[in-house]
């Protein structure tokens, strides 16, 4: 079996998030064996012709936003079948204009507009990967992580996406934030909650994974043996037991 290059999987799934890739999808799992693909690809574009002809936009977009089709918060984007839900990002507003002729360095902005767009998202029922700001960015989602993980970090907060509240991908520095905020700072759950976009169950989650790990650790155990009792990949249990030492070192 020929193998598919890195970028077919990185980036074809990203179709579903057109009309045409949605219409597609629709027809493949509810009438699989309707039509083939060469009917259905013609199909699909007489209905969006169709589609363009007699629906207006439902709302005014305002100079500089777009509409995109984010995955809902109700769902995760490597499930089945993932829901999608439309919506309008502002990437560029009369303020970030305004710094710029002020000499603020665009890289700056760019930090502030990734926190603004997926703030939007997420107030609008979805979440924005940062594959997703690629895109519309022409850059590659590690690019946009750096982007992203510098502003968290000077801000102290933790940025709504599925990375960080979907557990997706290899980010984990919203486990150490929340962890930090109740270990060190002793903040109550509740705020931690608040200040990090997090549901309580999330919080509570991460309370429980890092006492689990924290317990087995203190006991002398091994990262192979508290992966296989907690069912935390090593990963994950390598990233507690940092946190639990840089939390030791700093007490």
């Amino acid at each position: 079996m020929i193998k598919s290059p890195d970028c077919v999987k990185r980036f074809h799934s990203a179709r579903v998030r057109f009309l045409k890739g949605a219409l597609n999808s629709f027809f493949k799992r509810e009438f699989p064996k309707l039509i083939g693909p060469v009917l259905r690809d013609k199909l699909i574009d007489e209905l969006i012709k169709i589609l363009e002809k007699t629906l207006p936009l439902k709302d005014h977009l305002k100079p500089g936003q777009v509409v995109w089709n984010a995955v809902s918060i109700s769902t995760r984007a490597d499930s089945a079948n993932p829901k999608f839900v439309p919506v309008t990002l502002t990437m560029i507003d009369e303020q970030d204009i305004g710094k710029l002729t002020q000499g603020i360095r665009m890289s700056e902005i760019m930090k502030q507009a990734i926190a603004r767009i997926t703030k939007e998202a997420y107030a609008q029922g979805a979440l924005l990967s940062m594959r997703d700001i690629g895109l519309l960015t022409w850059r590659y989602g590690s690019a946009v992580s750096q982007y992203r993980k510098t502003y968290e970090k000077e801000h102290n907060v933790s940025l709504p996406h599925p990375g960080s509240l979907q557990d997706m991908g290899s980010c984990i520095s919203h486990k150490a934030m929340i962890i930090k905020k109740i270990e060190v700072d002793k903040k109550d759950p509740y705020t931690v909650a608040k200040e990090t976009n997090h549901s309580m169950l999330a919080v509570d989650r991460y309370i429980r994974d890092f006492s689990r790990v924290r317990l087995c650790y203190q006991d002398g155990k091994d990262k192979e043996f508290i992966s296989l009792v907690t069912g935390l990949n090593k990963f994950i249990v390598n990233e507690y037991i940092q946190l639990l030492n840089n939390i030791h070192n700093n007490t």
